[in-house]
């Protein structure tokens, strides 16, 4: 059940026309911070359709009918513009993609709880369920999870189950940041946000949506084809607004991309590809990709990825840092893939010096300085209690 509400907090509202939702975020342009959320559809679409947003202030709670007709959600650009209020999301990329597509920018500037809930020691990857009973002892009721918000009317329990949601995040955004106020690290989660706060992040180039795929392979012509025709995929399922996967599965374009077929017949070979689908106008666009790409000169042919040039790490070295990363993410309460991933552990097992960010910033000091102390000799690993700790070697 959502939890009481705030003295003075009102239940939430409805919201399905222009004037009431321009009401609603003047007053909302008067607070320090907004809780936002969103329910959308995407299981049939390319591109996802907003069909409810939730917004929460200090004292008030509102459920948008983004698909009431008439309504215009300028006023909601307009606060997600204003740099005085912060919009507070729990994983936000899905949700800012939407008003990426609709506003052509993200909401300015922006705190992701899923984010700081890392930098505060709640493992990689804290659920948002989790994280409520964690901070404020609430509990998320899921009946509507998997409601389709595209029918119409909403009921009166979905409305509170979208409202209660926004209701949550606020208490949690607030315990979060006196927690991260208290151990000096809101800078840290300024540091993570960089990265939401440019609206490339939510764009998809049709010309890289081959390295989605990660293909295992040199050949620069098959990569040509691949390249290709993952760019083609990515425009059509945008043209036809259906999912990629829908469209061509991943497994068929790289099929597809090593065979070459240069007819209906050949194409029509491939796995998951009907003969109706090779013969009808979608594969004929895709025959025609193939022959464009079979045609290129060596010189347009993509490169494929360059090797690093640097020895092969120790395979018990690498072990060893990743024991000191889990120990001194333990002591510091930080999630360890906030401050390196494999790669970052590979390339501080191989090279002296590498330039990562784990050698920079609160990282270096939480891990990076011991990192290399280790690889020195100065320090080594031992048990006290049940803990991992860093012990230094006199010399």
């Amino acid at each position: 059940m959502p939890p009481s509400p705030r003295p003075g907090h009102y239940p939430p509202d409805l919201i399905v026309d222009t004037e009431t939702l321009a009401a609603l975020c003047q007053r909302l342009r008067l607070e320090t911070y907004v809780a936002v959320d969103t329910e959308f559809m995407r299981e049939r679409t390319y591109w996802p359709e907003l069909c409810v947003v939730q917004l929460g202030g200090a004292y008030e709670t509102a459920v948008i009918d983004a698909l009431a007709p008439g309504l215009d959600l300028a006023p909601l650009q307009a606060l997600f513009a204003d740099t005085a209020v912060t919009k507070v999301f729990h994983a936000a990329r899905q949700d800012i993609e939407i008003f990426v597509l609709k506003f052509g920018d993200v909401p300015r500037p922006m705190f992701d709880t899923q984010v700081a809930a890392m930098v505060a020691g709640f493992g990689d990857q804290v659920g948002y369920e989790a994280l409520v009973s964690g901070l404020t002892g609430g509990a998320i009721d899921k009946t509507h999870r998997f409601s389709d918000w595209a029918v119409r009317p909403l009921s009166a329990a979905q409305i509170a189950y979208a409202a209660a949601d926004v209701t949550h995040l606020r208490d949690v955004y607030e315990a979060l940041c006196a927690r991260l106020d208290a151990d000096k690290r809101l800078d840290w989660v300024q540091e993570e946000m960089a990265v939401l706060h440019e609206p490339s992040t939510y764009r998809v180039d049709p010309e890289t949506a081959f390295e989605r795929l990660r293909p295992r392979s040199n050949n620069r012509r098959f990569l040509s084809q691949l390249q290709a025709l993952a760019a083609w995929r990515e425009r059509e399922a945008q043209r036809v607004n259906i999912p990629r996967q829908r469209l061509v599965k991943d497994e068929a374009l790289l099929e597809i991309a090593a065979t070459t077929p240069s007819n209906a017949d050949e194409l029509g070979r491939a796995r998951g590809i009907s003969k109706g689908f090779a013969e009808g106008k979608t594969g004929q666009a895709m025959l025609a990709v193939i022959e464009v790409a079979r045609g290129l000169p060596d010189a347009a042919l993509p490169q494929p990825p360059v090797a690093r040039d640097t020895p092969r790490p120790s395979a018990a070295l690498v072990s060893l840092l990743k024991v000191l990363l889990a120990a001194k993410c333990e002591q510091h309460r930080v999630a360890p893939k906030l401050v390196a991933n494999s790669e970052d552990i590979d390339r501080l097992a191989a090279e002296d010096s590498p330039d990562i960010a784990v050698m920079h910033g609160w990282r270096f000091d939480v891990f990076g300085a011991d990192a290399q102390a280790l690889k020195r000799g100065e320090i080594a690993l031992g048990v006290d209690g049940r803990r991992i700790k860093a012990i230094p070697i006199g010399r």
